[in-house]
């Protein structure tokens, strides 16, 4: 399983915003790629900071989300309150309980 983490910051007062995006728009068009497994979104309310972490059945339909920019549409949804482009890194997950 490979897990794809995806750190961004957002202002403080758009974290709400950013939750509820995550939930209505992200999550429903993440669900419907091959190999996607779950997601979460962890965020640090009074910071703004966040993280995404997707899990994927493989690095192969990871990559393959990405490719097919449906991962950029995403990340687009919520674009205009980062405060920062967002950092995207794949990892093995080597352990899960």
């Amino acid at each position: 399983m490979i897990a794809r983490v995806t750190r961004f910051e957002v202002n403080a007062d758009k974290v709400e915003e950013s939750i509820k995006a995550f939930e209505e728009s992200v999550i429903p068009a993440v669900k419907m790629q091959k190999g996607y497994r779950s997601g979460y979104l962890l965020t640090d309310r009074k910071t703004g900071k966040c993280i995404s972490i997707a899990f994927w059945d493989s690095e192969k339909d990871a990559i393959a989300d990405e490719q097919s920019g449906q991962y950029q549409k995403r990340v687009d949804i919520g674009k205009h309150r980062h405060k920062a482009p967002p950092i995207r890194e794949l990892y093995e997950v080597a352990v899960q309980d």
